[in-house]
């Protein structure tokens, strides 16, 4: 079904795979008559074109890439609006969306929601951008409609920015770095690597692209065969795939953790612009005839079968057919998995939902940028048709991607074909993917077409003895599961034929509601300030030393961006930091933010030019035993804060808050093993915090333990590569060995000047 290469690899004509071995030159030559350097090879990606062609320095190891649009949604384009303001922003310099699609129920906090979106509709209109109001549209089904185009790049604060079956490499990012392009200055990276995802045969009736997708995620997560690199899509395979397909294929691609994603394009991809009115932004792109990759993941899509990623996360895939042969033995080990996760704060159990040797659903979604694609709620509905849902506890909720998708559905009849069988279809909303709609009961399961899978994604609360669990499906084998009337089914079993839709795009519903300003800006128009849109506090620079205290330590293998930061409910506050900022940790670590303040406590009396002995007797104590060995260390020199371990922390969103809470608490590093994705990694340097990283094994410290970083400042401006650092202890310090990996000299100056919005205030 799937192999992974363990080399890289030629491709030729973009058919043929070349292992790169002795052999390979000469088989090159023998069957091309060139000879081509493995340098140049990779020159021939379609991936190094677009970067070369966004790539702003010179030099191709190093890149400074500028955008050609940015997107950005109501739970992020507020602090993103915010920071760049407090850093001279006057005009948007590019294509700014701002769209509206997770907040859009406004079902808490009072009218903090709208005042977000009235926010984001003000500012458009200030600065020359595009808003597009609640429930027209989620995010990235916009952004493929009308924003996409082939061989450009846009950036996006949304994890799942992935345009590349468009022909458009997109990258979804932390706020800070769409902050970047907004000031016009550059996203730093090195020259990432390439991976092939060569495609070949083609699917089966009832497999669907989250099929292909968890297929890959499976095989590609644990190992970190794609982390930080393009995942390049070609192969004969590839034509056998619908744009529709491919679309819902490659948004999945950020939960294999790679950076980015781009595909060959064709015919498909060509009528996929001419339906939306903008045939003139399709481009032909194709590997050169020798192109070299870093790795190849070889899939036949004949192979693939309906797939089910169980809770907790996309990369636990199964196929249902094993799930249902062995029921017992993968619950019990899916039960054991999601112990080290939940640990004893709730009682999860799976193999209750056996009845009878039969898998029993409570709940199934179809949603968002993944599942609420036409050709698939057309499938759905297809699958559906004739049967009903049943008039138990089951439920299907079915949300169409974007207002004109809607209006098809509606046109061709299988909006009215799902509402037969007693499911009901909303509008566009991306609640279900992290907690913000369609909660289930307490124990319940459910069955999702949308992104994640993650702990309280589904809009539980462990903290409250609440848990409920998604797994991922694709949208077929859900409507097979709900015409099952819950019973778990995959579509492969469906017997009956799928229709050909052709799908016509109403550009009027975008032309009668969206506000574009055209890139014309109006400097005099205000802003509208909700009471809960609240500025940045202020950060200070980094000091010549820190005295910092572990006030969280995980062991979980992997720690995400949710558990961070939780998503649902919160959103509603990432207009406020400080707000927002009480909720850090709280489903993972309740008491992080009560010790994190104790901290910070010292650090604002020091910068408030206090006497710390008298306050803070034990910070006095900790003081006396550093002083022993580092006599010219003082409050003036030395700054005080907190940081948390985990082993690899940053799975999953974009969000910045995931760092900015922390900072606002007073954080100044994380110590980790590794960062799981570069994102999480990039906003903890664009808020000031140190991204350490310590060699894996037994830690030098525990949590509440005071660690001291003498020359820390010095450290970064000299690039210094082991940064010597101490646990305090009864008995003295105690050495330990800390790096920050590697950073460009700007990612230094913003870590020395304490945050992005100081290294940019004039």
């Amino acid at each position: 079904m799937i192999s992974l290469l363990d080399s890289g690899a030629y491709l030729l004509r973009g058919t043929e795979i070349i292992p790169d071995n002795q052999e390979a030159a000469s088989a090159i030559l023998a069957k091309t008559g060139k000879s081509l350097s493995k340098e140049d090879a990779k020159k021939e990606t379609i991936a190094y074109g677009i970067l070369r062609d966004h790539n702003t320095s010179d030099n191709m190891e190093k890149l400074k890439i500028k955008f050609d649009k940015l997107t950005s949604h109501d739970i992020t384009f507020v602090g993103i609006i915010q920071t760049a303001r407090a850093s001279g922003l006057t005009k948007f310099p590019v294509p700014y969306v701002l769209t509206n699609c997770h907040n859009s129920l406004c079902a808490v906090g009072g009218t903090i929601n709208e005042d977000d979106h009235m926010f984001g509709l003000s500012c458009a209109k200030k600065y020359g951008g595009v808003y597009v109001p609640p429930h027209q549209a989620v995010i990235h089904q916009f952004a493929r409609e009308m924003l996409a185009g082939g061989g450009k790049m846009i950036l996006g604060s949304d994890s799942h920015t992935r345009y590349g079956a468009l022909g458009t490499m997109a990258m979804g990012e932390g706020g800070p770095e769409l902050v970047k392009q907004l000031l016009n200055q550059t996203y730093d990276i090195n020259m990432p690597g390439v991976v092939a995802i060569y495609l070949k045969g083609a699917p089966v009736k009832g497999v669907g692209p989250q099929d292909v997708a968890l297929a890959i995620i499976g095989a590609v997560f644990a190992n970190g065969y794609v982390k930080n690199k393009v995942m390049e899509f070609v192969g004969p395979g590839v034509k056998s795939l619908s744009a529709d397909f491919r679309i819902g294929v490659d948004v999945m691609t950020t939960e294999t953790t790679c950076l980015s994603s781009i595909w060959q394009t064709d015919d498909e991809v060509k009528e996929f612009y001419e339906i939306h009115g903008r045939g003139g932004d399709y481009k032909e792109l194709n590997p050169g005839e020798i192109a070299y990759y870093d790795g190849v993941v070889e899939i036949d899509l004949s192979a693939i079968r309906p797939m089910i990623a169980m809770p907790f996360h996309p990369s636990n895939t199964y196929t249902i057919e094993d799930l249902k042969a062995n029921l017992d033995d993968i619950l019990e080990d899916v039960e054991k998995r999601a112990k080290v996760s939940l640990g004893d704060k709730v009682d999860f159990s799976l193999r209750n939902k056996v009845v009878n040797g039969k898998f029993m659903v409570d709940q199934g979604i179809i949603a968002g940028c993944a599942g609420g694609g036409f050709e698939n709620i057309c499938a759905a509905a297809d699958i559906l048709k004739g049967n009903y849902i049943g008039s138990d506890k089951f439920t299907l909720s079915v949300y169409p991607a974007s207002m004109p998708v809607y209006m098809e559905l509606v046109r061709n009849g299988c909006a009215a074909t799902i509402m037969e069988t007693g499911a009901i279809i909303k509008t566009a909303f991306c609640g279900p993917c992290f907690g913000a709609g369609d909660t289930p009961a307490n124990n319940a399961f459910s069955i999702r077409h949308s992104t994640r899978n993650f702990p309280n994604r589904e809009g539980s609360k462990l903290q409250n003895g609440q848990i409920s669990s998604v797994a991922l499906m694709d949208a077929r084998s859900i409507a097979a599961t709900a015409a099952n009337k819950g019973e778990l089914t995959a579509a492969t079993e469906f017997d009956g034929e799928f229709g050909k839709y052709k799908y016509f795009f109403d550009q009027k519903i975008y032309a009668n509601r969206v506000f574009d300003s055209k890139g014309v800006a109006d400097p005099e128009y205000p802003i509208h300030f909700g009471p809960n849109i609240k500025d940045w506090p202020a950060m200070v620079a980094l000091t010549d030393n820190l005295v910092l205290r572990c006030v969280s330590e995980i062991h979980d293998p992997v720690t995400t961006t949710d558990e961070l930061i939780p998503s649902g409910e919160t959103s509603s506050f990432r207009s406020n930091p400080l707000g927002l900022a009480e909720f850090t940790l709280s489903r993972k670590d309740p008491e992080y933010v009560g010790r994190a303040k104790e901290i910070q406590k010292v650090e604002k009396a020091r910068e408030a030019g206090e006497k710390l002995c008298d306050l803070f007797p034990e910070i006095h104590a900790v003081m006396q035993t550093i002083k022993k060995d580092f006599p010219d260390v003082h409050k003036t020199n030395t700054g005080f804060g907190s940081t948390i371990f985990a082993v690899k922390p940053g799975d999953g969103s974009a969000r910045e808050q995931a760092a900015s809470c922390q900072k606002v608490l007073g954080g100044w590093a994380n110590i980790a093993n590794e960062y799981a994705t570069k994102r999480y990694r990039s906003n903890l340097i664009n808020w000031g915090m140190l991204p350490f990283l310590i060699e894996a094994g037994e830690l030098p410290f525990k949590n509440l333990d005071y660690i001291f970083i003498p020359c820390i400042r010095a450290a970064v401006e000299t690039k210094a590569e082991v940064i010597k650092a101490y646990t305090v202890g009864t008995d003295g310090l105690k050495e330990f060995d800390l790096r920050l990996g590697d950073l460009t000299d700007e990612e230094r100056q913003i870590i020395l000047k304490g945050c992005l919005i100081n290294y940019n205030r004039v």
